[in-house]
This record gives structure tokens, C-alpha cells and sequence, in this order.
């Protein structure tokens, strides 16, 4: 009943919102507010445009307002009257039971006093923390003032002594200590005794969670969008928010910035953590023994202090990746490990998809989902994100290097390392043979020189491990000892030690005499022979961008294969080389993952500009992570522009009367392409600004360009519109679209006999998500054909193969055949959704291809561009209606 009243109430009293929002945005977060407040998984669809983020904040926060206080209420409702209740039930219970009344009461009053030091626990933590962070509000410019004032000139001095020590560490030989694997005692009795501690020892990082909202996003230009939004709400001044990034994005260390590479960088700052740590524990420790040796360099910005006053700074003030990089340059203190430092006393935590939707991300990150809330934006392809996410590949000169790398430092260290040790990577070194010999290779050779037979196989993971004969090597203890014992990261630095000084070969079977001269050599030979194999050049350039050990790979590789049998599959794929040979994980069911967020979470929202079709998204991943259907609330909400500002349109038929239908039998018919080029030249001349055409895929746009430059159609085509086609390398698309939008401009208020541009773009590629083509930028979109993925896909077969056998059969289509449909009419949802960015905004949508006229398929469209979807048998009509609809919106006025 109090629950329901706290919904009446914020009913009533509207939302807080930075201006009136529209009846849509209300409806979203009333819909909202029930889903967190009830528990439920939402499924939130709300077009672009329509104010989502700011729906999604404002109804979030007034939730967390009104639940945090109404345990404010409870508390302070129990700590002023545990004495009247008290005696409310000893009054109760007299003469009712068999008990002594000393002995009843003496049990209720123990009760009550447990229940009330808990209760004075609580409020005295939230209360010491409202305190700090209002301190901190008003006196955080005048502390840090002082501070840089006071510690200027030994942060001087400091950075002098630690550039020393740096350049000392590169013209001495360094320790070895940290590269040799600790102890490993047992699988279950004992962790190692050196590890690497990512955060220090203190009571404030054990704080207690407070019940918060973890927002994420696919792009982090999305999530500083979303930052900014906060910011502008009438709750950014208030609200504990905080921005989590990976090192590349929040690291200000120049040392480890320099590497570019991130697990390099991952590697070199987990490496100076240990340093810290393992030098906190040497100046604690009363013996005096002397070590020689260059010092260890640690990292100058993991101040202990200043990550805390940082920790503090992030919570009392709303800040973008930006700022937070801006901030901790100013006050010389990493912003990444504050950051997470945070996340216990934070109400909003921002992140991007990865980190929420991998396990082990989320523990190495702090965060913890027991009970709190979360929103996932721009979810409409969460299955394929977490099936990518949990999905592995590996090539066999990864494969190859590892093993040569382990091998050698297995070779190195053999006397310094325990039997445990030992044990478990020489199961590794075997395991990774095992993996070679799938491929058709051997270990312990050049993999550039070795060929393999053609071909590629899929196998279950059973098959293919008894393929590989590593049935018999528990994988899960492996997998726990990679863990424990990071031989990964220690494998990683010994490569960055010793590679290129002939210690390490790439084979591991040079002797010692030539480990002196193997590097000169080497040198000297790439100086004087350039390769001219095409797989060692292709070698080449796939080394370049990788880490300097693959062992992180093989261990994602290996964790892979724990999955269960039936939930993935594992391809092997053979080319000519064993060096470009893989072996590549496939992810089946993504709702493995993603179960235990929905069970630990007290609510999770899903939300996107179109969700459609939502039927196998629930099946696939919800109904399969085990959330029932009462548990599941949708909402979906039309857009804020009036009906008539928009036309979309089934185009079944040309101006000739040849039937459209762009499947594999006919696409390529010259009859079709001319076809298509007529359409396109009639829709260029009454539509005005800029038209977006979308083909099926990179190879059908090739070909049809080619027809119509020989044709004629594209010189047609460039007299009334300027032609641009979406560029293949992705730096490149701002310049295309910046070109792209000037001519419109021009075009518009020139006059000329131009009337804007027409941009050509593949459904899926760079210019169909993410990307606005607002008002004059895209007055028509035009569909050609329906962009259903390759069937011949082995993985894709396999996915339809797994969803028939496990998944139900709805509507007399089987599941497999469902998801080809819903697969291809997703992408097109997210095309056509690239116009219609603004109340004001209007376009034309043009589907051409008369299987978009069956009612299943207009089903899958979203319902604000369903319902005034028009279907044209012919070409003459739809020609009169988006004229006539072009016509209408040049006499109307702007709105």
C-alpha cells in the first residue's frame, strides 16, 4: 500500500522536468516509475527524438528520490517508537502463551534493540556521508587551493625522483620478482601470496552499496550525451553521479597513454599497482635486508589522499569523461581508479555496455547489481551484443606464439617455480598443441611456413575437445588458476622484457649460444630483406596491432569452452597457412549471461528508439534467463510529430509496372536495376534537400552503381542531385557527411538547378546507426529490397539450428525462419529511423519491394510509422501522394 501511494503521489506532483513535457513523456515515466517500483524487466520503445534520455532521467531519479525517502521515513519511524511497540506486544502477549512474561519480553527487547543499533548504523553512515559530500560542496575550490599551495613544490620534487628512477630502471636490469608466478598451493585452500591489488586496503572502499540506478550505453559518445542531459535536468545539480571508462579513455599517466595499445596499457598500470602495493608492504615490514636493483616505478597519480579527495569531487559534481580528465590533471590524480572508487556511495553510475554486461568486468570494476536498478539504452541488438561480447577467435600464429612464449618462460624460470606452478602450465602448453593441432600445425615451428588443407568445420564444444584430445584437462581449474595466478599478465611482461633481445625466439628452439646475436641479426636482416610472401606480409600486419603476448586471447578462448555443450559451438577454420588459420568460439544462447543481472537486479530496464520486433527478444533472452511473463512490462509510445508529418510508403511496383521484388533470382536482372534507377529518378525530382538510399548490402551497391554509370541513370541522377556514397573507412564519414549537408545548404538557398543530394549507404554500415539526417539532411529514405543476412552463414545456420531445437514455435513459423525475418527487419527499423529527429521534422519513407506489403512483415515495422503506412500496387499514386505531400509542407508554415 505505501508503494502504491508513492506512485499516486508522483502522479500527481508530475515529474521534475527542465520544461512541459509532452503527454508521450509523461506516459514514459509513469510507465517507468511503476516498472522500478514493482520490480519488473521493462521493455521501453520511444522513437528518437522523442526526449528518451531525458524521460528515462527524470522518471529514474524521481523514483530513487521518493524510495530513498521512504526509508528515511521507516527508519526514523522505528528509532523514535521501538519502545511503544515494545509495549504494545508485551501487552498483547499477556495470558496468550505458555512463556514467562520476563522471558517473552526479554527476547522482544533483544529484538528490538538488534533492529534499532542496525537502524542507528545505517543513518549514521548516510549521514556522515551527506555531511562529507556538503563540506566538500562548499569548501572543495578553497581545499584544493590550499593543497596545491602546500604540496607544490614536493609534487615537484616527487615527479623529479620518479622520472630518475624511470630512466635508472631502462640502464639497469630490473628484478625479476615480479614476473615469476606466485605460489600456487591448491585450487580451493589458498589464493598466491603476491597479487596485484588494484585498490587499497581501506574501510571506505568497503562501504556499503547504496541503492543506485547503472545506466549504459553502446558508444561513449552516447554516455557523454547522457552525461549532458543529467547535467541540464533539474536533478544534475544534486545527483551523485558517476562516469566509469576504460584506462584508454581516463588515463592522464603519460607513461602509459604512450603505449596506445590497451592491454599494453591494461598490463603497465596493473603492473605499477602492484609496485605500490608491494612497496607499501616492504616499508611495514621491520626487516631491513637490502635489495640491489633499479626501484620499481609506480604511478605518480595513485596518491592515496588525493584518489580520495577525487573520489569525493566526482560525487558532488556532475562531470563528463572531459571534465574528469581535466580535473585530474589539475589535482594530479588518476581519474580512472577514483572513479571507481566512488561506485559504493554513487546513485547514478554511467558505462558502457561491456563493462555491466561481462561478469568479469563488473567484479574487476566494484560493481555490484544485488538489488539496484538497470537501464540499458540503445538495447535493439542486446542478444548479438552479448553473444559478441562472450564470443572468442584466435589465429594459429596466436596460437603458435603463445605457446613459444609460455614454453620459454617456462624454460627460464623452471627452477624458481613450484610443482603447482609447473603443473598447470605445462597442462596449458599442452592444451595449446592440442588447439594447433585442430588447425592442421605443429607447435614449435614457424607458423607462415606451415600449410594447412583448406576448409572449415563446426563442432559442438565436447566434439571438438575430444578433436583437440584435451578432453581429459579440466578446463575450469585452469581457468581458475589463470585467474589466480596471472600468468597472463606475467607472461605479457616478460615478452615486453626480454622480446627482440634474442632471449625470446619466435620458435623457442634457439640455443644459447645464438641468443646474443639473434637479435643484431634479425636487425640486420629486415634491413637488407624485405618479405615478399604474401602470408608473411599479411603476418606482419596482424601482428602490428595486437598485444605483445596473446596469452589474454587464449585465456578468453579457453573460458569460452566452459560454456555448456548445447549453448555454443566452436568453428575451425583452415586456410592455406596455419598462420591465418582460427579457431573461433560461437556464443549460441546470450541469455547464459545475461540471467543473473535480471536475478540480482531488482529492476532492469531495456530501452531503445524501436525495439520492434520484440517476440524473439523476449524469448531469446528473457523467457530463457528465466524471467516469467508477469515479470516483463512493455511500453512503446508513437512520436511527438503530428501523423501528417510523415509518409511511409510499401512501393510494390515502377513507373514501367515491373513488379518490385529484390530477391537473389532477380535483383541482378538488368530489368530490376533500371527499374530502381527510374524510381529514384522520379522520387529526386520532387523531392526537395537531401535523399538517403539504403541497399541491401556493400556488393548489391557495387553492382548497381556499375549498371547505372553504364547505363545513363547516374548521369540522369546527378542533374538533379549531387551523388555521395558512404565511404568505406570509417574516419572518413564526417568529411562525406560535412560535404554532404554544405551542398544541401547551398542547393537551398542558391536555387540552383540542383535541388540538394543523394547519399548512398548499405543497410548496416556507417551511416545507418548513429547518425542523424535531421530536417533538410533526409527528406526521403528510400529502402531497396529487404536486407536479409547471408542463410549460408555456417554460424548462422547453427544460431537457426539451436533456436528450432530449444526455442517454441509461435504462429506456425519455425524460430529459426523467425529470426532471419526479425534479423532483417531490425535492420531496416534502424535505417528508416534515421530520419524524424524533431517534433518539427517531416519525411517521406519509401519501401521498395512488394514483400513489405505482407502483414507480418508491416507488423515489424514500429507502430508510429505502422500506422500511417500507405501500401501502392502501382507506381502512379504513390508518385501523386508524395508529391502532393511535399507540396503541402512547402505552403505550411514551420511549427
Amino acid at each position: 500500500m505505501q508503494q502504491s501511494g508513492l506512485i499516486m503521489e508522483s502522479k500527481s506532483s508530475r515529474f521534475p522536468f527542465p520544461f512541459q513535457p509532452y503527454p508521450i513523456q509523461e506516459s514514459f515515466m509513469e510507465a517507468l516509475y511503476t516498472a522500478l517500483d514493482q520490480g519488473k524487466i521493462g521493455i521501453f520503445e520511444s522513437p528518437t527524438g522523442t526526449g528518451k534520455s531525458l524521460s528515462l532521467i527524470c522518471g529514474a531519479l524521481t523514483w530513487l528520490r521518493d524510495y530513498e525517502e521512504q526509508k528515511k521515513l521507516e527508519a526514523a519511524r522505528l528509532l523514535d517508537g521501538p519502545e511503544k511497540k515494545c509495549d504494545a506486544v508485551k501487552e498483547n502477549s499477556t495470558g496468550q502463551t505458555s512463556e514467562p512474561d520476563w522471558v517473552s519480553e526479554f527476547v522482544q527487547k533483544k529484538a528490538e534493540r538488534d533492529m534499532v543499533n542496525k537502524l542507528k548504523d545505517e543513518e549514521l553512515k548516510r549521514k556522515k556521508r551527506e555531511e562529507r559530500l556538503e563540506m566538500i560542496r562548499h569548501n572543495a575550490q578553497l581545499r584544493y587551493a590550499m593543497k596545491r599551495k602546500a604540496n607544490e613544490d614536493d609534487e615537484a620534487v616527487k615527479l623529479l625522483q620518479l622520472s630518475r628512477e624511470g630512466a635508472e630502471s631502462e640502464t639497469f636490469n630490473p628484478e625479476e620478482e615480479g614476473l615469476i608466478v606466485a605460489e600456487y598451493e591448491s585450487d580451493d585452500e589458498a589464493t598466491p601470496k603476491s597479487r596485484v591489488c588494484d585498490e587499497d586496503d581501506d574501510e571506505d572502499l568497503e562501504e556499503d552499496h547504496v541503492t543506485k540506478i547503472y545506466y549504459c550505453s553502446r558508444t561513449h559518445s552516447q554516455l557523454a550525451q547522457f552525461v549532458h542531459e543529467v547535467q541540464k535536468s533539474p536533478y544534475g545539480a544534486a545527483v551523485r553521479l558517476v562516469n566509469l571508462g576504460s584506462r584508454p579513455n581516463l588515463c592522464i599517466n603519460p607513461e602509459v597513454v604512450r603505449l596506445g595499445n590497451v592491454q599494453m596499457m591494461n598490463d603497465r598500470c596493473l603492473e605499477m599497482q602492484k609496485n605500490k602495493h608491494e612497496k607499501q608492504e616492504k616499508a611495514s615490514d621491520s626487516e631491513t635486508k637490502r635489495r640491489r636493483g633499479a626501484p620499481k616505478a609506480t604511478c605518480p597519480f595513485s596518491g592515496f589522499e588525493n584518489l580520495m579527495a577525487m573520489r569525493d569531487e566526482v560525487l558532488v559534481k556532475v562531470r563528463d569523461v572531459e571534465q574528469l580528465l581535466q580535473h585530474g590533471r589539475e589535482t594530479h590524480t588518476c581519474p580512472y581508479y577514483s572513479t571507481r572508487m566512488a561506485i559504493p556511495a554513487a546513485q547514478v553510475v554511467v558505462l558502457p555496455y561491456q563493462s555491466l554486461l561481462h561478469a568479469s568486468t563488473r567484479k574487476a570494476s566494484g560493481i555490484k547489481l544485488k538489488d539496484q536498478i538497470v537501464i540499458i539504452d540503445e538495447a535493439h541488438n542486446l542478444t548479438d551484443t552479448i553473444s559478441a561480447i562472450h564470443s572468442a577467435e584466435i589465429s594459429g600464429a596466436q596460437f603458435c606464439r603463445a605457446h613459444s612464449q609460455l614454453s620459454q618462460y617456462c624454460e627460464r624460470y623452471r627452477s624458481r617455480l613450484k610443482a603447482k606452478n609447473l603443473m598447470y602450465i605445462k597442462q596449458i602448453l599442452f592444451v595449446l598443441e592440442g588447439l594447433v593441432r585442430t588447425l592442421g600445425g605443429k607447435v614449435g615451428q614457424n607458423p607462415n611456413t606451415q600449410s594447412c588443407q583448406p576448409g572449415s568445420e563446426l563442432l559442438t564444444i565436447n566434439d571438438f575437445l575430444f578433436k583437440a584430445q584435451v578432453d581429459n584437462i579440466n578446463l575450469f581449474k585452469v581457468q581458475k588458476y589463470f585467474e589466480k595466478s596471472m600468468i597472463s599478465h606475467k607472461l605479457c611482461g616478460f615478452v615486453e622484457k626480454y622480446e627482440g633481445s634474442g632471449v625470446i625466439t619466435h620458435s623457442g628452439t634457439k640455443n644459447k649460444e645464438n641468443r646474443r646475436t639473434e637479435g643484431l641479426g634479425r636487425f640486420l636482416q629486415t634491413l637488407q630483406n624485405k618479405p615478399t610472401d604474401v602470408s608473411e606480409q599479411q603476418m606482419a600486419v596482424e601482428d602490428k596491432p595486437i598485444m605483445a603476448s596473446p596469452m589474454m586471447l587464449v585465456e578468453s578462448f579457453l573460458f569460452a569452452l566452459t560454456n555448456a555443450n548445447k549453448d555454443g559451438r566452436v568453428m575451425i577454420q583452415r586456410q592455406e597457412c596455419l598462420s591465418q588459420s582460427s579457431l573461433k568460439f560461437l556464443l549460441l544462447n546470450a541469455a547464459v549471461h545475461f540471467a543473473q543481472i535480471v536475478q540480482e537486479c531488482r529492476a532492469v530496464i531495456i530501452a531503445g528508439g524501436t525495439m520492434q520486433p520484440v517476440a524473439d527478444f523476449k524469448e531469446q533472452l528473457l523467457f530463457s534467463a528465466g524471467v516469467t511473463e508477469d515479470r516483463i512490462l512493455e511500453f512503446s509510445c508513437g512520436h511527438v510529430i503530428p501523423p501528417e508529418n510523415i509518409l511511409p510508403i510499401v512501393l510494390c511496383a515502377g513507373p514501367s509496372g515491373q513488379q518490385l521484388e529484390f530477391t537473389f533470382q532477380t535483383r541482378d536482372t538488368p530489368q530490376m536495376m533500371e527499374e530502381t534507377g527510374r524510381v529514384l529518378s522520379n522520387l529526386c525530382n520532387i523531392v526537395p534537400g537531401g535523399v538517403v538510399c539504403f541497399f541491401p548490402s556493400y556488393e548489391y551497391e557495387k553492382r548497381i552503381l556499375g549498371h547505372w554509370e553504364s547505363t545513363g541513370v547516374l548521369q540522369r541522377l546527378q542533374s538533379k542531385k549531387k551523388i555521395f556514397q558512404e565511404p568505406k573507412k570509417a574516419n572518413q564519414v564526417e568529411q562525406v557527411l560535412g560535404d554532404y549537408s554544405k551542398c544541401i545548404q547551398r542547393c537551398i538557398n542558391a536555387g540552383s538547378g540542383l535541388t540538394g543530394a543523394l547519399l548512398f549507404s548499405v543497410v548496416g554500415g556507417k551511416m545507418s546507426e548513429g547518425i542523424n539526417f535531421s530536417d533538410d539532411l533526409g527528406r526521403c529514405i528510400v529502402m531497396v529490397g529487404m536486407p536479409y543476412p547471408n542463410i549460408k552463414s555456417p554460424e548462422l545456420q547453427e544460431k537457426m539450428s539451436y533456436l528450432d531445437k530449444h526455442m517454441p514455435h509461435i504462429g506456425g513459423k519455425s524460430p529459426g525462419k523467425a529470426l532471419i525475418e526479425n534479423l532483417c527487419m531490425k535492420a531496416v527499423n534502424q535505417s528508416i529511423g534515421r530520419a524524424i529527429r524533431h517534433r518539427g521534422d517531416y519525411a517521406c519513407i519509401v519501401l521498395c519491394d512488394h514483400r513489405y506489403a505482407r502483414s507480418g512483415t508491416l507488423q515489424k515495422l514500429p507502430e508510429w510509422i505502422r500506422s500511417s503506412t500507405h501500401t501502392h500496387t502501382t507506381f502512379g499514386p504513390a508518385f501523386a501522394s508524395i508529391r502532393r505531400f511535399f507540396l503541402e509542407k512547402r505552403q505550411r508554415p514551420p511549427l
